[in-house]
Formats: C-alpha cells, sequence, structure tokens
C-alpha cells in the first residue's frame, strides 16, 4: 500500500499533469472561438515547432514540470534547435504532447465525476446524466465500484507523467552535436586537472627536494655561513613554490583565467640557480632564440626540465649536472646528464611518466634512462 501511494506523495506527479494540461488549455481556447475545427491547433503546431526557440522554451518548460530538482540531471536540452533534426523532433514532441493531454484531462475531469455518480447510485439515487451508470439500478453493492474511477484515475496520471517524462528526453534530449560538444567539453576538463596535478608536482615537489637537501646538507656541514646560504635558497625555493600554488588555485577558482602567468623556459635561470644552490654543479649550456619558443611549448619545457632537475636532487644529490637548452631547426631539445645512479624504483616515478606524457601532448618525444654511463632526460618538442 505504501509502495502504491508513494507516486501521489511526490509533487513530481502533480507538476507533470500541469505539464500535460497546458496543451488543453491552448485547445479549449481554440474551441471556444471555434468548434467546428478542434484540428487547427494540431496543424498550428507544426510550423511552430520549427522555430529553433521553441524547443529552447519547451526544453525549459519540461525541466521546470517533469524533473523539478533534477534539472541539470534530466538529460533535457535547453538550446536551440541547431540542425532540421532538431526542428523535426520538436515538432513531434508537440504533437505527442497534445496528444498526450487527450487522456490525462479526460481522466483528471471524468474520473472524479464517476466516483461521484458511483457513490450517489450506491445510496439509491438514480444517475440520469451518466452514460455509464444510466442502465444501472441504484443498489449498495456499487459501493465497492466507488474506488475504481480513482485507482484509474492515479494509474493514467502517474503512467502518462513517466511516459511523457521519458519521452521529452528521447524527443528534447541533446543532438548528436550537443553529445559531441559535451563529451568535448568533459575530456578538456579532465586534461585540465590532469595538468594541473602535473603542475603541483612539479612545482611543489621540486621546492620540497630542494628544501630537503639543503636542510641536511646545512646540519651536516655545521658552518653558520653554509646554514644561511642554505635557508636563503630554500627561502627563495618556498616562495616561488607559493607563488605557483597560488597561480594553480586561482585556476582552480576562475576557469576562465589564462594560462599566460605560468612560467616558461625564459625563467629557467631560476631553476638552475636553485639546483646550484642544493649542492649540485650545473654547467647550463642556452643556445638558440629561447624567448621566440611559442607559450604552450616554453611552458611545457619549463616544468619538464624543472622535473629533470628534481629527479637529479632527490636521486643522484650534489653531483655535476650537464643542462642543454637548444632551439633550431624549428625544435626545441631539452637534455639532463648527470652521473648514474640507481636508487630503487628509478624510472617507475610519476615524474618520468609526466615528461613522457608532456612531450607526447605536444607531439615530441623523450627519452629518459642510462646513456654511456649518466642518467640522460632527453627530449625533443616541436616548434609548430
Amino acid at each position: 500500500m505504501a509502495r502504491f501511494m508513494r507516486p501521489l506523495l511526490r509533487g513530481t506527479t502533480y507538476t507533470r499533469v500541469l505539464h500535460l494540461w497546458v496543451p488543453m488549455l491552448i485547445v479549449s481556447v481554440w474551441l471556444f472561438v471555434d468548434m467546428s475545427t478542434p484540428w487547427v491547433p494540431a496543424l498550428v503546431l507544426v510550423p511552430l515547432g520549427l522555430v529553433p526557440a521553441v524547443r529552447m522554451s519547451e526544453g525549459v518548460q519540461a525541466r521546470l514540470l517533469l524533473t523539478p530538482g533534477k534539472e541539470e540531471e534530466s538529460g533535457i536540452s535547453v538550446t536551440p534547435s541547431a540542425t532540421w533534426r532538431d526542428r523535426l523532433r520538436t515538432v513531434l514532441w508537440l504533437e505527442t504532447r497534445m496528444v498526450l493531454a487527450v487522456p490525462v484531462t479526460f481522466a483528471t475531469v471524468w474520473m472524479p465525476l464517476l466516483t461521484y455518480d458511483l457513490a450517489r447510485s450506491a445510496a439509491g439515487h438514480r444517475t440520469l446524466d451518466d452514460p455509464v451508470l444510466h442502465a444501472l439500478e441504484p443498489h449498495w453493492t456499487q459501493v465497492f465500484l466507488v474506488p475504481l474511477p480513482l485507482l484509474l484515475l492515479c494509474g493514467v496520471v502517474v503512467g502518462l507523467g513517466e511516459l511523457v517524462t521519458a519521452l521529452a528526453r528521447r524527443l528534447l534530449g541533446p543532438s548528436s552535436a550537443e553529445r559531441l560538444s559535451a563529451l568535448e567539453e568533459r575530456t578538456e576538463q579532465l586534461l585540465e586537472r590532469t595538468r594541473i596535478a602535473r603542475e603541483l608536482h612539479d612545482s611543489i615537489g621540486h621546492a620540497l627536494t630542494v628544501a630537503v637537501v639543503q636542510a641536511g646538507a646545512a646540519r651536516a656541514a655545521g658552518d653558520p655561513e653554509f646554514t644561511d646560504r642554505a635557508l636563503g635558497a630554500i627561502e627563495e625555493t618556498g616562495r616561488a613554490a607559493l607563488e605557483d600554488l597560488e597561480r594553480v588555485l586561482g585556476v582552480l577558482r576562475e576557469s576562465e583565467r589564462p594560462v599566460s602567468g605560468r612560467p616558461t623556459l625564459t625563467d629557467a635561470d631560476r631553476l638552475l640557480e636553485s639546483a646550484r644552490a642544493s649542492g649540485a654543479k650545473v654547467d647550463a649550456e642556452v643556445s638558440g632564440p629561447v624567448e621566440t619558443v611559442p607559450g604552450p611549448v616554453s611552458r611545457e619545457g619549463y616544468r619538464i626540465l624543472q622535473e629533470a632537475l628534481t629527479n637529479v636532487l632527490r636521486h643522484a644529490g650534489s653531483v655535476p649536472v650537464r643542462v642543454r637548452v637548444t632551439v633550431a631547426n624549428g625544435t626545441l631539445g631539452l637534455e639532463v646528464r648527470n652521473p648514474f645512479t640507481a636508487p630503487p624504483g628509478l624510472g617507475r616515478g610519476s615524474g618520468l611518466r609526466g615528461i613522457r606524457e608532456r612531450a607526447a601532448l605536444l607531439g615530441g618525444r623523450a627519452h629518459t634512462g642510462p646513456d654511456e654511463g649518466d642518467w640522460q632526460v632527453h627530449v625533443e618538442l616541436p616548434l609548430r
């Protein structure tokens, strides 16, 4: 019994009835004007449905009345018709909605009246104007028939409400182009989240690595002057990491914020100085017009260089490092080499995978691994 009553206790059931009543209200107004042509409203719906904005208005109305409280997950589009297929689907929706309005209106008007007449007949009053009960003799046993029209009314209201909602999702749902656009937008969001995760990994990971190396070296050295330099390097690296963190959080807060504020290879000096301050003996050489490298390539190149230097400090410590940045023949080349050491897990971390993924996304290639006694990170990125 509770399961049967549950749909009748939901407000959605009654907003769907209201949605189905609207076409019959329009028909009733027309019949008041001219009862001889009841088919005119259905005919007028054909050119009306071809108007692009009608699909949007029908979608808004369907969302509010058929799926109240769940508009975003309704599966009903609220955009104008973009193709003839969308227009034809809108026409079919308008005609279907009018057809379904007939039984709903009939049931909601006639079933309560039939219930009332059955109750009168059970009480011994003859009903002369009801075609169903006209031939029946009044009898008290008809009291058992009184609930039947109401049960039928509930079934019609709930059933047609579910049906019109399903049809709305089918006929007013997103077109193929809209679904493709939504999929592309979702893909872009996932790619942006992946990029932000890489940003945090590279920037914060680099800062923490430098801080750990500097702190350990200062404690081991026991030299106040060296400790002072180490604290200065930790402070500078920490400030840079905080700036990167604030920028990434700003991207999360403002999805349309441009990425032009991200560091590029023209800012690579701060990475090199940070590595030197951490004890690495960096031999850097930059050749070619680095400032002319396109923004996306330059920004990703900076992060690749940052991750490579972070790995040197994390796994090799204070060792000689050779850094080469070359811009020539339409290609950006990045190479970081250091004496090879092989701590457990080397080569399987997310940092090296991130380097390879960054290069692949830009149409380039990356090699990471042992090479002639050194550990090498070699990346080539096309500039066009």
